[in-house]
């Protein structure tokens, strides 16, 4: 059963930007906190970002801060994840999630796309 789907991912200079998308189909996500984390080859997954059902309130890693932006249209019941002013280090399979609950402070997930590649190129 296909659980979320992302797509946007890419290859990209350094300095370039990517807008990152995930759906969810047959699922409702709007009662639902969201969050993108990120695998590099050899490293382990890490929080990229999140955001709550009503899109007032986002968390970032301090990594990314500054140049990524979570957003969310729950009548299209997907989540964006805009990345501006890229490095080599974002290089990564990003995947999205969606929380147990409405708040990103509930660290529990309880389903997860395949995700989609960005390689930075330097």
């Amino acid at each position: 059963q296909v659980q979320l789907v992302e797509s946007g991912g890419g290859l990209v200079q350094a300095g370039g930007s990517l807008r990152l998308s995930c759906v969810a189909p047959g699922r409702t996500i709007s009662t639902r906190a969201m969050g993108w984390f990120r695998q590099a080859p050899g490293k382990e997954r890490e929080f990229v970002s999140c955001i709550n059902w009503t899109g007032g309130t986002t968390a970032y890693a301090d990594s990314v801060k500054g140049r990524f932006t979570i957003s969310r249209d729950n009548a299209k019941n997907t989540v964006y994840l805009q990345m501006n002013s890229l490095k080599p280090e974002d290089t990564a399979v990003y995947s999205c999630t969606g929380y147990y609950g409405a708040s990103c402070s509930v660290k529990k997930y309880d389903y997860w796309g395949q995700g989609t590649q960005v390689t930075v190129s330097s």
